[in-house]
Parts: C-alpha cells; structure tokens; sequence
C-alpha cells in the first residue's frame, strides 16, 4: 500500500486569500512576460478573471504587489513590485517547508 498526504496551502487577511498556488503562479507568469494578458493566456484564464485575483491580492496585501500599466499604442504591461518578488519567495518556502513536515509525517503512518 502507497499512502499519500494531500494538502493545500494559502494565506489569507481579514477572511479574504492573499496568496494561494494558484494565485503564486499568476504572479511568476506576470513576472516571466511582463503582462497580465500574456500571463492570463500562459495559464489557460480569461483576463477578467486573472485581473480580478491579481485585483484581490493588492487589496489584501500590506504594499501594491503589481504595477500595472494601462493599454495603448505601446500596449500595456504589469510587473511585480519587490514585496511581490518577496511574497513570492516566502510562500515557496513555507509551502516547502510544509511538505517536508508532511512528508515526515507520513512515515508514523507508515511505520504502523
């Protein structure tokens, strides 16, 4: 028998998620092309609904995550700001950390 943990992570301010995995990986896709179109596409969501999780998570967290900047003849863009590099980095570490704990403790399963 394989016994397997599962387990999601996220983080969440006054009952609202600031971070999740999914909204993590929008971050890094805004980080890697630099527009939230482009991001949204990358990973298979409608911009509406991209732009309304980055929306959530600069209303929820401490300091502006992203700079947006409007469309037009050049276009428009977004870019993370160093608290979102940041959040980034902390959430990889905590999740991390948190499947090392779990991987862990899986074997007292195991071991029965």
């Amino acid at each position: 028998m394989s016994y397997k943990i599962k387990s999601r992570i996220w983080i969440e301010c006054d009952e609202h998620v600031l971070l999740g995995e999914g909204r993590v990986q929008l971050l890094k896709a805004i980080e890697e092309t630099g527009s939230l179109s482009k991001a949204a596409k990358t990973l298979n969501l409608s911009y509406k609904k991209a732009w309304n999780l980055i929306d959530s998570v600069n209303k929820s967290a401490k300091k502006p995550v992203t700079i947006n900047s409007t469309g037009g003849k050049g276009g428009g863009g977004a870019e993370l700001t160093e608290y979102g590099k940041a959040l980034i980095l902390v959430f990889d570490e905590i999740n991390q950390n948190c499947w090392e704990f779990l991987d862990k403790q899986l074997v007292k399963i195991e071991s029965l």
